[in-house]
This record gives structure tokens, C-alpha cells and sequence, in this order.
């Protein structure tokens, strides 16, 4: 068996799997489940001064079939008071004492709540507090979570204060609604932050009811923006991890959240720079014991790789990551179908012909077989075919052999301005 530990800035648990702060985390009862099912760590529920939240809080949207490809809510932090939270916490942390219990952490940007908040909540022997600066709705309207998170003096001073008086790593979470997370995750670098974690959810709203024209959610027939988050965010989510990971201002370790559902998308989380992830949307849909499989199958894939631990793991991908300017303009592949696999439903001929490059063609074989053909000197390898097509192994794409020298969009402006300046 591999070594499942990770470390995040000080932070340790028995495995990468954290559950994120999220209705999955707002009790004892609930993390003390968790840790049962196997879950590392747990990030509780965001504290700060209680609120009331609405009854119809939640809506999702499925895809092809698929329930809860997104997932959107207009949830705020704990409605419950502090005091009790806390002393859940401390139960929590007494019965597990080798997971990671972090404190989610949300109030107003002054200096002197942050540090009476970080104080009570240290008291209770937590191993970690996030900063909550994602929250879009609700809390944003009030002065806090996004409404910090999308500045970067605010996150840099509000990280500042919390770690004037912590004495546990601080972890500084981001919002996504902001044109380049970089901009704040050096902020957030630059007061003080053990580590960062991204993303919060992303503003949203997720349909309106075609019956009774009503957004959804509906609360007495009325609607507001939310967080989305679920399967359908993790490309955006792995972006901007990398994006932060790859960047030399910003060298804190990362708590990879948004979309992670199985141990393959922790796998491509990690390999993008972070320590570990965060789970809420599929706990949400598939219960705690998600986590099973996920434990599984790292273990096996790290055996498969050869690998000793997870750590192995981190940042290995980061490298290959780059800007369009650094890809090679030079390097071709072609889409090349297997007639023995092909079911001729002709998918990829339509999707060619109608939004491509017109390079696949219909023909009849001398027996009056039906196939497909792709025409090689015009297919520019944009992988279109591929992706539609329904039947696995059918369409490969093939690398062909370089006709030119590799050559990338910087490299040919640099020849051409040094020829001009000839």
C-alpha cells in the first residue's frame, strides 16, 4: 500500500480526501461520519455570526441523463450559534485526533473580529483555519466573502489580520469571479498565507421553470444569483490551480476544490500542483462513503505507477502547462478511423462536414461496404472527430512525422523581427 499522508503547510491527515466547507460539514455528527467512512480531513462549515437562510436553497441540472452534472445553491454559513460549533469541534477533534479538522472562517473586514474569531476558534485545538473569501451570494451582499475575495488589498489585509494572531497555518480560500486569480493569490501570499484553496463556487443561476416563469431555486417566487459548483466546474477549477502553481510568486501549497468526484480527478488536481482536495457536490449526491473508491484507487494507480506516495504526485504536470505562444506550431496529427470498429453512424462525418474541415468522406468499398475515410492532407488534427464519436477505438489520432523543425508562435516572431531588423 502506498503512503496516502499529505502535509499542507504544517496541516497533516491520513490520506488527500478533505471534505470542503459545505452543508456535508456543519456538524459533528456529519465529520465525525466522515471520518468513519475514511475522509482525511474536514474543512467545517464556514463560522462567523449565525444567519437565517432560506428554505429552497438548493438546485442542480443534469445532462443527457447524467443528475447533478452542476450544482447551485443560495446557502450561507452556519445558522448555528458559534458556541455550539465549537464545542463540537473539540468533541470531533478529542474522538479523531489524527485528521484534519480546519475552520472555515467568514466576518467582517476589521481587524478586531478577526482576531477575536481566530482566538476562540484556536482555543478548540482545530489544525487549521480558511479564510472564507469566495462566498457570490448573500454574505458578498454584506461586506464579505467575494465581495473581499475580488480585492486584493482586502484579501492581503484580512489574511494579515488572521495571521497576526494565529498560531495554526492559514489557509486562504478564493473566489473564482475575478478576472485573474493570480492577482489575489499573491495578495493573499503577500499577508502572510500558509497555503491557498480554489475554487469557491462560481456565480450562477442555474434555470427559470418554463411552467411558471420563476427562477431556479424559487423562494415565495423570487430568485437570486448563487454558487455553482459539481462535475461541471472542474475544468475551470484545474485551470486556475494551475495557474497559481505555476506561477513563482505564489509558492504556497494548494488545496485543489471544485468538481473532484473520483480519485482520477485528485489525481489530475495533484498533478496540477495541489496537496490535496476537496470534496462537497459528489458527497452531496453519492453519501460519505464515496470516499472508498477514491482511497481505492489511488492506492492502486500509485502501485501501478511505481510510486511510494502520494506526494510523488504533486506538481508533476505543472511543467507542461504554458501559454499558447510556447506550443509547437509544427507538430501534426490526423484523425484515422479503424473501419473494423467503426458503427458507420456516421458522427463524425456530420461534424466534420458541417463544423470542421470537411476532410472526412463517405465511401463504398468495391464489395458495397459502406465506410468512412479521412482525407489526411486536409485534416488539421483538431480532434473533433474523436470527441463525438460514441464507439470507443474507433477514430485514433495519429502523430505524423515532422515535416518542418518544431517552431512555436514566440520562437517564429523572434525570427521574423530579427530578419526585419536586418
Amino acid at each position: 500500500m502506498a503512503d496516502l499522508r499529505t502535509n499542507l503547510a504544517g496541516i497533516t491527515s491520513p490520506n488527500p480526501f478533505w471534505l470542503a466547507s459545505a452543508p456535508p460539514t456543519n456538524s459533528g455528527y456529519q465529520v465525525q461520519r466522515a471520518f468513519e467512512a475514511g475522509w482525511g480531513g474536514a474543512v467545517w462549515k464556514t463560522l462567523g455570526e449565525p444567519i437565517i437562510n432560506t428554505s429552497a436553497r438548493f438546485a442542480a441540472i443534469s445532462f443527457q441523463g447524467k443528475k447533478v452534472a452542476g450544482f447551485n445553491n443560495i446557502e450561507l454559513i452556519t445558522d448555528r450559534p458559534l458556541d455550539v460549533n465549537l464545542k463540537e469541534i473539540y468533541e470531533t477533534k478529542k474522538r479523531f485526533p489524527h485528521h484534519a479538522i480546519i475552520a472555515s472562517l467568514m466576518v467582517e473586514p476589521k481587524q478586531e473580529k478577526w482576531h477575536e474569531i481566530v482566538k476562540r476558534v484556536e482555543d478548540v485545538g482545530v489544525d487549521g483555519l480558511e479564510l472564507n473569501f469566495g462566498c457570490p451570494h448573500g454574505m458578498a451582499e454584506r461586506g464579505m466573502g467575494a465581495a473581499s475575495g475580488q480585492q486584493p488589498d482586502l484579501v492581503q489585509a484580512q489574511t494579515t489580520w488572521a495571521k497576526e494572531v494565529a498560531k495554526t497555518p492559514v489557509i486562504v480560500k478564493l473566489t473564482p469571479n475575478i478576472t485573474d486569480i493570480t492577482v489575489t493569490a499573491r495578495a493573499a501570499v503577500n499577508g502572510g498565507a500558509d497555503a491557498i484553496s480554489m475554487i469557491n463556487t462560481i456565480n450562477s443561476l442555474m434555470g427559470v421553470d418554463l411552467d411558471s416563469w420563476q427562477t431556479v431555486p424559487s423562494v415565495a417566487g423570487k430568485g437570486a444569483h448563487g454558487g455553482y459548483c459539481g462535475p461541471a466546474v472542474k475544468p475551470i477549477a484545474l485551470n486556475m490551480v494551475a495557474e497559481c502553481a505555476r506561477h513563482p510568486a505564489i509558492a504556497v501549497p494548494i488545496s485543489g476544490i471544485g468538481g473532484v468526484g473520483t480519485w482520477q480527478d485528485a489525481v489530475e488536481f495533484m498533478l496540477m500542483g495541489a496537496t490535496g482536495v476537496q470534496v462537497c457536490t459528489a458527497a452531496m449526491h453519492h453519501g460519505f462513503s464515496i470516499v472508498e473508491d477514491m482511497i481505492d484507487g489511488l492506492n492502486n494507480y500509485l502501485e501501478e505507477k511505481g510510486l511510494a506516495s502520494v506526494s510523488e504526485l504533486i506538481g508533476k504536470s505543472v511543467a507542461n502547462y504554458s501559454e499558447w505562444g510556447n506550443l509547437d506550431l509544427n507538430y501534426r496529427t490526423v484523425a484515422s478511423i479503424n473501419t473494423d470498429v467503426c458503427i458507420h453512424c456516421n458522427k463524425c462525418h456530420i461534424a466534420c462536414e458541417d463544423t470542421s474541415h470537411q476532410c472526412i468522406e463517405r465511401k463504398i468499398a468495391l464489395d458495397g461496404t459502406p465506410f468512412l475515410h479521412v482525407r489526411e492532407e486536409d485534416c488539421v488534427g483538431c480532434n473533433l472527430c474523436s470527441i463525438v464519436c460514441p464507439e470507443p477505438g474507433a477514430i485514433d489520432m495519429i502523430t505524423l512525422p515532422y515535416e518542418q523543425p518544431p517552431m512555436t508562435w514566440n520562437e517564429r516572431q523572434t525570427v521574423l523581427a530579427t530578419y526585419k531588423g536586418k
